[in-house]
């Protein structure tokens, strides 16, 4: 049972979210995400960067009843039948639009709803599918910077019982997947995942920078699993401007060989 909605501001958090199959199994990185769910505050509401939202302009969801989306082909039936029938929250549309002037946020009322890279974390994290959802899409035309400035702008959301969840892979490599490595990571995978550890950990201000990492071209060959992250350093860095947040490492690792499935929340 989720803890009763506290006045004070809500944690943070960025959860590697794998492969769809996450949603369905239990494994060391699903329960983190359980007890991570267990261990907050029941929100006002979650809004979700999640990678598969990965479009040419920034908007936020604005339905009172989003669908579940299966954006993804070739797994087993039962993914495919999987509902996370949350509702949603529309008022929060105008409230993110308002806290990140000047940049423009539109309201998507009827073309999105809740993706994968969303209900397969929170299927474990709050399993009831009671707590409203929203999320915002990633504007695949901006730069690194453009999301850490937005990620540090949505900060005072968390003081009126929002919690803010990013969901991607630091390290999302398809192309390099190994299934003889489950749990298991390539040199590569394994630096660059630990060169943001230190950035998150350390100064979120420099994370952006990590676009001229040596392994930045193998670990990020697209940047949309790698974004929600940058908005979890952005929202830090806004934190850490006021007072001095704790960051844990909910769960690391990586997996398939080129997977980081390393997950952080900042409270």
């Amino acid at each position: 049972m989720t803890a009763a909605h506290s006045p004070s501001t809500m944690p943070i958090a960025f959860l590697g979210h794998g492969t769809p199959m996450n949603a369905i199994e239990h494994n060391r990185f699903t329960q983190a995400w359980a007890e991570f769910g267990r261990s907050v505050p029941r929100p006002r509401a979650i809004l979700v960067i999640s990678a598969h939202w990965y479009i040419n302009a920034t908007a936020v969801t604005a339905m009172a009843r989003p669908r579940t989306i299966h954006d993804f082909y070739g797994f087993p039936r039962e993914l495919f039948e999987f509902d996370y029938p949350a509702p949603g929250l529309p008022e929060l549309a105008g409230e993110v639009a308002e806290v990140v002037k000047p940049t423009w946020v539109g309201s998507d009322t009827d073309s999105w709803g809740i993706d994968h890279g969303a209900w397969s974390v929170l299927a474990h994290a709050f399993p009831d599918a009671d707590i409203p959802i929203v999320q915002l899409s990633i504007n695949g035309e901006r730069d690194l910077d453009y999301h850490f400035d937005l990620g540090a702008r949505l900060a005072p959301l968390r003081e009126s019982g929002v919690l803010i969840l990013g969901s991607g892979n630091i390290v999302h490599n398809l192309r390099a997947v190994n299934f003889s490595l489950p749990e298991a990571g390539y040199d590569w995978a394994q630096r660059f995942d630990d060169a943001a550890r230190e950035a998150m950990l350390g100064d979120p201000s420099g994370y952006p920078a990590l676009a001229g990492h040596r392994d930045y071209a193998k670990a990020v060959p697209t940047p949309d699993h790698f974004l929600p992250s940058v908005y979890l350093a952005g929202l830090k860095a806004a934190a850490s401007s006021r007072d001095n947040p704790s960051t844990t490492v909910l769960v690391d690792g990586c997996s398939l060989g080129s997977l980081s499935m390393t997950s952080y929340a900042v409270n």
